[in-house]
């Protein structure tokens, strides 16, 4: 059975899925501690259903660069750089709504630092390196993408 090679918007795409996937377990939103005199308060992408969202965008970005192999040698519909941009504004949408939970909020601006909120930041240059894989994913001949 001959496979398709798996091009360089589909590594790209895989690499930023595992960015975004290390970003999601790490802190998105942390204040306070002794230093500051106030309980220590630390939120991460699982404590908000945005962030769940961008949680799962990742692991869907996975599945579809998987899904052409599991699929065998038949093309599949759904391996297009649509697909990929849609997860990208999903995965955007749930950062976007964290943050602004954040500005809206009684929460201090102060926890989004990237030495405070590191997931956070990781998942934003996951999120840079999604967008580019799926410009190259869209730049792809016609034949080669599925």
């Amino acid at each position: 059975m001959h496979r398709r090679p798996l091009g360089r918007g589909r590594i790209l795409a895989t690499i930023a899925a595992l960015v975004i996937l290390v970003g999601c377990v790490l802190p998105w939103y942390a204040v306070g501690g002794e230093a500051e005199g106030i309980p220590a308060r630390s939120v991460n992408a699982f404590d908000d259903l945005a962030g769940l969202a961008v949680f799962l965008a990742a692991l869907a970005i996975l599945a579809l660069v998987a899904l052409p192999y599991a699929a065998g040698d038949q093309p599949v519909g759904i391996d297009r750089w649509p697909s990929y941009l849609i997860l990208f504004v999903m995965a955007v949408a749930g950062v976007t709504v964290s943050i602004v939970q954040v500005v809206t909020g009684d929460l201090l601006i102060d926890g989004l630092r990237p030495d405070r909120a590191p997931g956070l930041w990781i998942v934003i240059v996951g999120l840079l390196l999604l967008a580019r894989a799926t410009f190259e994913i869209a730049r792809e001949p016609p034949g080669r993408g599925g």
